[in-house]
């Protein structure tokens, strides 16, 4: 008779932590009993049935998505239409986490919402990739998904693709991807989805990654790659971009670390690395960071901006976000609205420079203005721009006061007779959708903070990338239809704001059912 298998021994410190674990959820059960909610991953995994049970696609045309920030979007492949999926929204009571896909038609300035079988569970802070392959494919990974209270966080580890000519999601089951997480990054190039860094976070502990996994679209496999060089320290809220040569570019990010017990310090990386296949390797799987030098103007210290390529060497950046942190319990943040290029093969940083669209008689008022500076400032002297007036700009929304950092720590020229305020720039922000089409950058959403208070946009731009004459408005943001409520007897916004899309919506499940 054979000997019984031996139990593996669980050393004294695991099973204080198994121990801890399981006193934690009795715990969180109980608190969540006595605000009625359920758990997380049994509200994700009912989600999911219930889009599973989806039988055919339904369309309404509505007046625009709803406000969120950190959603994902993208340029159809080969019509003129841009794709948003997911995204948040924050009322100062509730979180809300939204699921929904819209397509904008750019000739008819039209939304659609649209109801396919098989949807993914809502999200935010996940990523999206365009694959033009067949009619176009819209790949999702990842995210997070937060009950109403933000008691709860459920980080995604999952793959979708939504194939658009079909109108129909698919949940790909391959082994073998990333851990869970949200805030990562996620580029395609040469037939592959590069994943890059992100964060998870339970509200009892986080971590950050800075681990590279690639997904085949041909083969429908995972690898991660042996990496070697100078690693790119562990972050989220990154920009990675691919490069002409087929390399892959990260530039800053965010993490924190713990200091002491209930205190952690947050960290803005203005870092730039590259990563490029090992030379000779014939499996693809080797891979080595190399640390390149900035060049061009230096840009402020900031995270959680938006950026997209604009040609295959040239990108852009919008906004971002830096914390400075007064005292272990108060933020200060400085949010930005500059508009800056990055030149991806001299890795080379420049201010886009945008030329106001005037009248004969504003052009006028600049020549006399220009004559009447001559007296005092020789042309080929630069005017020097005052330093406090250059850190700081007031929103004239009258709602709140926003402070706007400017696009380079070293800013001392302007243009005389041409003034900041004579060229129209969107509100600062952070984590806004930025996508460009046909040469035309376009900007929607995102947030900003006032003191304890969040704004969550739901305003529309576009901008000609060749002629860069100045913003267009497509959707005007009207801040004060905002409330940011303080008790729990006030009705939430987005039940009042977003009613043509919530109405669209109720309607398009009943004519399922």
């Amino acid at each position: 008779m054979g000997k019984k298998g031996k139990k593996n021994k669980i050393s004294g410190s695991e099973k204080t932590l198994l121990k801890t674990e399981k006193k934690l959820n009795a715990k969180q059960k109980k608190e969540l009993a006595a605000i009625g909610e359920d758990d997380i991953e049994k509200i994700v995994a009912e989600i999911e049935k219930e889009e599973a049970r989806r039988q055919r696609v339904v369309e309404c045309v509505v007046a625009s998505p709803s406000r969120r920030v950190n959603f994902t979007l993208s340029a159809h492949p080969f019509k003129d239409e841009l794709i948003m999926f997911g995204g948040e929204f924050y009322d100062g009571q509730k979180t809300v986490v939204y699921g929904d896909l819209f397509f904008y038609n750019i000739n008819r300035k039209e939304w659609t919402l649209v109801k396919a079988p098989g949807s993914p569970p809502p999200r935010c802070a996940h990523q999206a990739a365009i694959v033009p392959t067949g009619k176009g494919d819209l790949w999702i990974f990842g995210g997070e998904f937060s009950s109403p209270s933000e008691s709860q966080f459920y980080h995604y580890r999952d793959l979708w693709v939504y194939h658009i000519g079909e109108k129909k999601w698919e949940k790909i089951n391959a082994s073998g991807g990333p851990s869970a997480r949200s805030g990562h990054r996620m580029v395609y190039m040469k037939k592959q989805l590069f994943i890059f860094g992100g964060f998870y976070d339970n509200l009892r502990e986080y971590k950050y990654f800075n681990d590279i996994h690639v997904f085949n679209i041909s083969s429908y496999t995972w690898t991660e790659l042996k990496i070697s060089g100078n690693l790119p320290a562990a972050r989220s809220g990154c920009i990675v971009l691919p490069t002409p040569e087929n390399k892959l570019l990260v530039y800053g990010g965010y993490c924190k670390e713990r200091i002491r017990k209930d205190f952690d310090k947050g960290q803005v990386h203005m870092d730039m690395f590259v990563l490029s296949p090992e030379k000779n390797d014939l499996t693809g799987t080797k891979w080595k960071w190399t640390s390149v030098r900035q060049a061009g103007i230096k840009i402020t210290p900031r995270c959680s901006s938006s950026a997209i390529l604009i040609q295959s060497n040239l990108a852009y950046m919008f906004g971002g976000v830096f914390d400075q942190e007064d005292n272990e319990e108060e933020l200060h943040g400085t949010f930005f609205n500059d508009l800056v290029a990055l030149n991806l093969e001299k890795y080379q940083w420049h201010t886009v420079s945008l030329n106001p669209k005037n009248d004969q008689g504003e052009r006028r008022k600049r020549r006399k203005a220009k004559e009447d500076e001559e007296d005092e400032v020789a042309m080929d002297e630069p005017m020097a721009i005052d330093e406090a007036s250059a850190k700081t700009v007031i929103a004239d929304d009258g709602i709140f006061t926003v402070t706007v950092g400017p696009s380079r720590s070293n800013c001392s020229t302007a243009t005389v007779g041409v003034t900041k305020e004579s060229i129209f720039m969107p509100s600062p922000r952070i984590n806004a959708g930025l996508v460009v089409k046909h040469n035309v950058l376009y900007l929607y959403g995102g947030m900003f903070e006032d003191g304890d208070k969040q704004y969550t946009l739901n305003d529309f731009y576009s901008l000609d990338c060749k002629k860069l004459d100045e913003w267009s408005t497509i959707i005007r943001d009207d801040l004060s239809s905002q409330e940011w409520l303080e008790s729990s007897s006030s009705d939430s916004e987005d039940e009042t704001d977003d009613s043509s899309v919530e109405a669209c919506a109720n309607d398009m499940d009943i004519e399922e059912k």
